[in-house]
Order: C-alpha cells, then sequence, then structure tokens
C-alpha cells in the first residue's frame, strides 16, 4: 500500500507528457536538456486540510533544486520535505523528506532517497540506477525496472521541459515509476487550460488528472486534480484531492529563483 502525504501528491502534480500517441511509459523519459528551471529555484506550498468542509492550515512543503556531482558527473540535487504545523503534530506527525539526483545531460535519475516519518511509521530508502543494467539498487535489494525509469520526484521536474502545447484535452498519456519496490504503471489525463484562483492569486494554468493509486490516505482513480502554471516554468499552483477522511488542498504561497517570468500570474492577491 503506497503511502502518499505532503511531497508525494506535488510531484504527481507535474507528471506529464509531450505527445498525443500511446507510446510506452519509458519512450517519453528517454533524454531532454532542462530549460524550465534554475540552480537554485526554491517554491513553497502550504497545504490544508479539511473535514466538513472547513480548511485548516495543517502544514507546508518546499522543493528546493542545487548544482552537486556524483563520481565526477554533474547532477541536479533535487529536494523535497513536507511537514505537518507543530500544532497538529499530536494528532499526526509527518516529517517527510524526498531527494532526486538528476543527470544534467539527460534529466535521467541516478539515485533516489526517501526518508519520511509518517504518524510513527519511518522508512529510510536509498535507490541508485544502474541505466546499463536497467536495475534499481534499493535498500532492501535489485529490482527489475524499465530502460528510462523515474522516481516520484525526478519525473516531476523532468516533465517540467515537456511541451503541454502538444496535448489535446482528454489526452490520457501513461508512464512508469519507481517507489516501494515496485514499478508502477500510471498515467496522467490532460484536460485543457483555465483560470483559476488560489491563496496566492489568479492563474492561467494547465488542468490535469493523474490517477492515483489506492492506499491509506488517497482514494484510488482520477479523483485528483492539479493546476500547473501555463508558462515555461511549468509549477504547481494548486493540487485538490479527496482523502479517505475529508479533502486536501495545496496553494504555492512562495517562489525564488525561477528560470522564467511567471507570465501565467494575472492578478497578485
Amino acid at each position: 500500500m503506497k503511502r502518499l502525504k505532503l511531497i508525494v501528491p506535488l510531484a504527481l502534480a507535474l507528471f506529464s507528457f509531450s505527445t498525443k500517441s500511446d507510446p510506452t511509459p519509458q519512450d517519453n523519459f528517454c533524454g531532454t536538456r532542462n530549460i524550465s528551471f534554475k540552480v537554485d529555484e526554491e517554491v513553497s506550498f502550504t497545504v490544508y486540510y479539511a473535514v466538513a468542509g472547513i480548511y485548516i492550515n495543517a502544514g507546508d512543503a518546499t522543493f528546493i533544486s542545487k548544482l552537486e556531482t556524483i563520481n565526477n558527473r554533474p547532477v541536479f540535487h533535487i529536494t523535497g520535505e513536507g511537514r505537518t504545523n507543530p500544532s497538529y503534530d499530536w494528532i499526526y506527525k509527518v516529517r517527510d523528506k524526498y531527494e532526486t539526483f538528476l543527470d544534467t545531460a539527460t534529466m535521467q535519475p541516478l539515485k533516489f532517497i526517501r526518508n519520511v516519518n509518517e504518524g510513527g511509521y519511518k522508512k529510510y530508502q536509498n535507490v541508485t540506477f544502474n541505466k546499463t543494467a536497467n536495475t534499481a539498487v534499493a535498500t532492501d535489494g535489485v529490482f527489475k525496472v524499465p530502460a528510462c525509469i523515474q522516481d516520484v520526484v525526478s519525473a516531476m521536474y523532468y516533465a517540467r521541459n515537456l511541451d503541454f502545447s502538444q496535448l489535446q484535452p482528454e489526452d490520457k498519456i501513461p508512464f512508469s515509476m519507481f517507489l516501494d519496490n515496485e514499478v508502477d504503471n500510471m498515467y496522467i489525463r490532460y484536460l485543457g487550460v483555465e483560470e483559476i484562483k488560489t491563496k496566492f492569486g489568479k492563474f492561467r494554468a494547465i488542468k490535469l488528472k493523474p490517477l492515483l493509486l489506492k492506499g491509506q490516505i488517497f482514494e484510488g482513480g482520477e479523483n485528483m486534480t492539479v493546476w500547473v502554471t501555463d508558462d515555461l516554468n511549468h509549477i504547481p499552483v494548486r493540487v485538490e484531492s479527496p482523502l479517505v477522511v475529508g479533502k486536501v488542498k495545496i496553494d504555492m504561497m512562495s517562489y525564488d529563483n525561477l528560470r522564467h517570468p511567471l507570465t501565467s500570474l494575472l492578478k497578485r492577491k
């Protein structure tokens, strides 16, 4: 059972592809150059939780990019961290940290680290992707994976560099992801462009519905809706989804060092 808390929903927000056909999942993720973000970009979000229609500020999440090296190879080191507010820790304490290390030349993941503490459930996983053998060498063993497998965070940053303008409403595009020692075949449905008001402001945004695996928090199916900026940055500005109990809403609240002007912002709140 997948335990999807604060970071994974935001990563799912940007799982998108640039073709209208139905290729195999790995065909979309076999190499691209980065044109959407730069080193030291930081994007932060507030997580709201609702029961009986009343939303409360339950936590926050932040994604940061750095430039580092692995085995003398330059990599983008992306870190995503999520946490519940201390005042709600007594109900359900979350301290999640996800890291991916991307080859700067291809945007392919070379390493993935997951370190989570969710309501007393703790999980640490360190995965190295062997692109020659098509394996994921994880803390718990060695697993066969497709040639162009992505992890949950690398897929987000890879997808930011794809061309949304080539999609038509209702296009459904598959992809493969390695998480919890499993390869999951999933997809996202593209629903077009619309205007949306968030806690930050009013945006022209790309609307998406990712397929979710049924787990302890999220219901399965296409219940989550995601809006990302309709500009070259492609950052998520809102995520909404029903939960097994209640609802969650995640809004982008601040950013720093974006690579491109945020032209999709129509009005600041």
